[in-house]
């Protein structure tokens, strides 16, 4: 199941992958997670699988759970070349305004790569290294977290 939701004027996209007792694996923008709910699902619907259905509803109990970064979410959100070279990455959670740069860029300490909007003030995020950009890992308008890898630079 697929949701939308708005919160702090920041835009969600929330999809419920399945949900076994009351662990439910979600992705949200991008990221997959593994969330806690306060309640398991009842005992006839321990597991529910919900990978094929692409249906817009009301929230269920997972908006009130406590989300907790499933172990695969590096491999399964970072390109192989993010490996490689030093990444930049998000010092407070916010949203994607502006990414100021493309791949095979090159910059120099204290160029601007990204625009972060947290707390409703923009901030310069910048290359903390001289290089060239070989990936970026975001998109205008991601919702991202503290220490989530924006740019790697080479």
């Amino acid at each position: 199941m697929k949701y939308q939701y708005t919160v702090k004027g920041i835009d969600y996209e929330v999809e419920i992958q399945d949900i076994e007792g009351n662990i439910a694996n979600v992705t949200v923008n991008g990221i997959p997670f593994e969330v806690e709910m306060k309640l398991p699902v009842k005992a006839g619907k321990q597991k529910v699988k919900l990978s094929g259905e692409r249906k817009e509803s009301a929230p269920t109990t997972t908006s009130t759970a406590t989300a907790t970064p499933a172990l695969t979410t590096t491999a399964a959100t970072q390109p192989a070349a993010a490996a490689s070279g030093k990444p930049v990455v998000a010092p407070l959670p916010g949203t994607i305004n502006e990414i100021k740069v493309k791949v095979g860029d090159k910059v120099n300490t204290g160029d601007t790569v990204v625009i972060l909007e947290a707390m409703k003030m923009q901030n310069n995020i910048e290359a903390e290294t001289s290089g060239t950009i070989t990936s970026i890992n975001v998109n205008k308008g991601d919702a991202v977290m503290e220490g989530d890898t924006l740019v790697t630079i080479a």
